[in-house]
């Protein structure tokens, strides 16, 4: 296999472009009337060099000198950025069908599953039925109920590891650890069985997961280098299928456990409830096995790293802003007491928490960018969009808007515990305007929000109640705060490893008679 590096790439990538750019620019591209303002473009790469390190941070300053909405160019591929609560409502509810589609992956088709999975999958009877299934059966406030069990099993396990760890005065790099508990937590309501009783298995899913990310986001370049993005896949489609293959394989052996236990199990995991699906000749939409391992591929994509992100960043802040800490520890003992650990059916009597997780939530979006396609020509912000336009909705920029939140940049989770009048004031204003957007909005919105808003409650909340967290420097010194730099890419991830002493505040086991 021809081997080159990232740099090598992205050159030959960058030479291609120059190669055919002007050819297509000005045979084929002929923009309609109306199109949203526009940069100044290079002939080769367009705005390409517009863009650094942090997209949304490049598209926020774009937004300053063209306005809300932009239209951008990056190579063979046509954008129109977004970054205005307005604009995004016409997005996300006026025209909420038009926009119900993502941008396909390249090449997808040439990947096992590639084209068979639902966050993907273009709207249409497959993808409501799927999400339909979500909302009743997989992510359901029932089926949430249900697995409450498997979800504190496994944040027992990690709070009795990080016990272990204070008594040694050993330092947790909250980071990983955080990683194994959400990935854990999944993987028990998924399959019923933990990861981590499997030895290594929790850290091979965590690490096939992320070789597909990476490999994935370079065959994905290919959606920007037009006809010569078939180079994409010349040097990375065959680790893509690789990669992919040997998470066939872990997931077909879970699939062939399950199939065995048809009729002895009293309680359903998600691969139960799908392989029900699968064969049941009357369902209104026929399932495949591919289906169903691209569904599982997706949710472990989806939630493995971003749940754990937020739990780090509001951990990062909380820890940053001792009152505030103060504050929802004293909640949680005037709610619980100082006999037991807080529990699932505590959390909608913590609504500082609650408040908490959600300023976490407005300033550190698991996406801060989402996408949308365009299905049919239509009118947005005054301006036309073309059928097929792929437009970027900046979900950063949109929850840091200073004409709807004060001191925008600050991390106030007051904003969010208002009184009652106060409250439904601030709510519909914002539902109006769809300004708080973490998960998304519309028929596209993240369906697994509820799920992912329990598990950052649940391990924020007893991660406050039992211990103090001593803030440790890579150098094994003591610090006041933690560093909140961010790193570079498309999402918002913490630069720096959070690693932290320990200190035992409360233990509940040892409450237990």
């Amino acid at each position: 296999m021809v081997t080159m590096t990232d740099n090598q790439y992205y050159l030959v990538c960058f030479l291609l472009l120059f190669l055919t750019t002007l050819l297509y620019q000005f045979i084929f591209n002929k923009p309609l009337k109306k199109l949203p303002p526009s940069p100044p473009t290079l002939p080769v790469i367009g705005h390409l060099h517009l863009i650094g390190p942090s997209i949304h941070k490049s598209l926020q300053k774009l937004s300053t000198q063209y306005g809300p909405i932009f239209n951008l160019r990056i190579g063979f591929a046509q954008f129109i950025v977004v970054s205005s609560p307005s604009v995004s409502t016409e997005i996300f509810k006026t025209h909420d069908l038009s926009f119900a589609d993502h941008q396909e992956i390249a090449f997808s088709e040439k990947i096992p599953y590639g084209t068979s999975g639902f966050f993907s999958a273009p709207y249409g009877d497959y993808w409501r039925f799927v999400k339909k299934l979500c909302n009743t059966e997989l992510l359901s406030t029932g089926h949430l109920e249900r697995s409450r069990a498997v979800r504190e099993k496994e944040l027992a396990r990690f709070l009795q590891n990080v016990f272990e760890s204070a008594k040694r005065k050993e330092v947790v790099d909250l980071g990983v650890e955080l990683m194994k508990l959400t990935n854990n937590m999944l993987c028990t309501m998924t399959a019923s069985t933990s990861c981590s009783e499997k030895g290594d298995e929790a850290e091979r899913i965590r690490k096939i997961m992320k070789d597909i990310f990476t490999v994935g986001s370079k065959v994905f370049f290919g959606n920007i280098l037009g006809p010569f993005g078939i180079l994409g896949f010349w040097l990375f489609g065959k680790q893509a299928i690789t990669e992919q293959l040997k998470i066939d394989e872990i997931l077909e052996g879970m699939l062939k456990e399950h199939e065995d236990q048809i009729g002895k199990k009293d309680t359903q995991d998600f691969i139960d409830i799908l392989l029900k699906v699968y064969r049941d000749g009357k369902a209104e939409v026929k399932m495949t096995r591919s289906n169903i391992k691209a569904f599982l591929t997706d949710l472990f994509i989806g939630s493995t790293g971003t749940t754990s992100e937020v739990i780090l960043w509001t951990i990062t802040e909380l820890i940053n802003h001792p009152s505030v800490f103060n504050k929802v520890r004293e909640e949680i003992n005037s709610v619980v007491g100082s006999t037991r650990l807080v529990d699932e059916s505590d959390v909608e009597n913590l609504p500082y928490l609650q408040a908490v997780v959600k300023e976490t939530l407005r300033l550190y979006p698991p996406l801060p960018v989402t996408t949308r396609k365009c299905r049919q020509n239509c009118e947005i912000g005054g301006f036309e969009i073309p059928q097929e336009t792929v437009v970027l909705i900046n979900l950063y920029v949109i929850m840091r808007d200073p004409e709807l939140w004060d001191n925008p940049n600050e991390f106030q989770p007051e904003r969010f515990l208002v009184s009652s009048e106060k409250q439904e004031s601030m709510k519909s204003k914002h539902n109006e305007t769809f300004s708080f957007l973490s998960f998304g909005a519309g028929r596209r919105a993240c369906p697994g929000s509820k799920l992912g808003l329990s598990m950052v409650n649940m391990a924020v909340a007893t991660m406050v109640q039992c211990f103090n967290w001593e803030v440790v420097g890579d150098g094994g010194e003591n610090q006041a705060k933690v560093n909140t730099e961010v790193s570079k890419g498309a999402f918002i991830h913490k630069a720096h490893p959070l690693k932290c002493l320990p200190i035992v505040k409360f233990n509940p086991f040892d409450c237990v008679m």
